[in-house]
């Protein structure tokens, strides 16, 4: 026979599992809401039965698409599908996700291609990164921001010297098609390799062949390691286009808020807006100007807004914007580009006409600015580029000038034949950066009147020949100029020796 106490002693255990699974058990799981698909086209839904759901909520259909709710009606739910919008039909049921759209981030995005949603499109394996961030963050509050002050290096002779930029600085590449916007936005990236500025390309819109194209760029750079790349190919839906640019800023933002420094091309936010304009039609939003939104302001706006330099209390981190756009014939008048001209803190204008000349990268230095000025240069840089800008605007007109036969005086042939040479000196080929030294004895040299008396074929060559041999003779004034320090007089004087000596060489050749 059974022992009572041991029949006892097992009812209390089975009650006790029992009342312990009870407790585990979660019948609102089952009973949660579910929504069934009324129309579906274009890579949008309508769905009806979601009474709770929020704004921005990631909404999963049986079908296994990923959409989210975007416009919250009365009678229904307008929702962008992000996946597998070709799987969705008419009747399908749907559930809200209780979260909006996130992605890894970290240190493991680095050499990696994503989507928006953080899926990898290289070969590599899923991402395993330091958590989650959701793509859509508020911008830092006025307080926990520092006033840009910090250089961000470009390698650019032509931004470093003339446009300068600082990080936390939201800079527009602006100009018309095939004028190299991505070219420069390359040499920008290409030039923190060696740095502590995390890169973060994102690109909107464009076909996959190009993706693929700028990742062998970036490793040819050797920067790849140092880059993420968010894609949203021409393939994707708009609802993936339009998230983009919000999970390039995520990525980062990661950087930031964990006092490291990082960079994010948005390339470009042209077809960024055509997205937003598809998506807004496709769920019946009133169209304004050139059929845009009206919110397109506030949505570009809140996007660059992002990009900021934190306080040293939260850090010291920065998040610098470089943002392309897309003009029609250099029509800076159109809608966006006059929205991120006013959004933005100075623009980089690319101009067709002197791309055509192989005046490479095209920079129009007269129509390009950057509103943070000189306080984020060096103090060599700030000496030896303060009258850059003036130069080659007396130059330009000079020039203009001498096409309808107007005799010059000494005076103004001086001031051509240096235009000349800082135009030759402003040309650089793709991917290859200058450093500050080098600028800065390029910059010198024309300024002291090193390179009067030498032909323009014989410039290039007389600067490189210049800071090889600074290199080896003279080389702590070569360490000052790398850190961006003004050497003293002595160290000018060893400078301008050495220039003399060059220039007495070249002069005596040419003879």
């Amino acid at each position: 026979m059974t022992d009572p106490s041991e029949a006892i002693e097992k009812t209390e255990a089975i009650e006790k599992s029992l009342m312990e699974a009870a407790k585990r058990l979660d019948l609102a799981r089952g009973l949660k809401p579910r929504g069934v698909v009324q129309r579906v086209g274009d890579g949008v839904a309508f769905i009806v039965g979601l009474d709770d759901v929020g704004y921005e909520e990631l909404l999963r259909f049986d079908s296994g698409a990923l959409g989210m709710a975007y416009d919250l009606m009365e009678d229904g739910t307008g929702v962008v599908l992000l996946s597998d919008a070709d799987h969705v039909r008419e009747g399908d049921g749907v559930r809200g996700q209780r979260h909006l759209p996130d992605l890894p981030v970290g240190p493991a995005t680095l050499g990696r291609i994503l989507d928006p949603l953080g899926n990898p499109l290289d070969e590599g394996p899923a991402l395993s990164a330091h958590g989650s961030l959701p793509l859509f963050r508020p911008a830092p509050e006025l307080v926990e921001r520092k006033s840009v002050d910090e250089t961000l290096w470009t390698g650019v002779m032509a931004i470093d010297a003339a446009i300068p930029i600082g990080r936390g600085q939201r800079e527009l590449i602006i100009g018309d098609r095939n004028v190299g916007k991505t070219a420069l936005a390359l040499d920008i990236v290409a030039a923190q390799q060696s740095g502590d500025v995390a890169c973060v390309y994102v690109v909107i819109g464009q076909p996959m062949s190009r993706v693929l194209t700028l990742k062998n760029d970036l490793q040819q750079a050797g920067c790849l390691e140092n880059t993420v790349i968010i894609a949203a190919d021409a393939s994707a839906s708009p609802g993936i286009q339009y998230l983009a640019p919000y999970a390039g800023a995520s990525v980062a933002e990661w950087f930031r808020d964990n006092g490291a420094h990082a960079l994010v091309i948005y390339d470009d936010l042209t077809k960024h807006a055509d997205a937003y304009r598809e998506l807004a039609l496709l769920l019946n939003r009133p169209p304004g100007r050139e059929a845009f939104p009206g919110d397109i302001f506030h949505i570009h706006a809140e996007l660059l807004e992002r990009a900021a330099a934190l306080s040293p209390d939260l850090g010291g981190g920065s998040v610098t914007a470089f943002p392309l756009i897309e003009t029609m014939d250099g029509d800076i008048s159109s809608y966006i580009p006059t929205n991120l001209i006013s959004i933005t803190d100075g623009q980089i204008y690319l101009d067709a006409l002197r791309f055509g000349r192989n005046q490479r990268p095209a920079v129009d230095i007269g129509r390009s600015v950057s509103r943070i000025g000189r306080v984020a240069q060096s103090p060599l840089m700030r000496t030896v580029a303060k009258n850059l800008r003036i130069l080659i605007s007396r130059f330009e007109s000079l020039e203009a000038l001498t096409r309808v036969g107007l005799e010059m005086d000494a005076g103004m042939q001086q001031t051509i034949h240096r235009g000349h040479m800082l135009r030759e000196l402003l040309r650089q080929t793709p991917l290859a950066k200058r450093g500050l030294a080098e600028q800065a004895i390029a910059l010198m040299a024309v300024n002291e009147g090193w390179l009067d008396g030498l032909s323009l074929k014989q410039i290039r060559p007389f600067v490189e020949a210049l800071v090889a041999r600074a290199r080896r003779e003279i080389k702590g004034v070569m360490e000052q100029l790398t850190i961006g320090d003004l050497p003293d007089a002595d160290g000018l004087a060893s400078l301008a020796d050495l220039a003399g000596q060059l220039r007495s060489g070249q002069l005596e050749n040419n003879a």
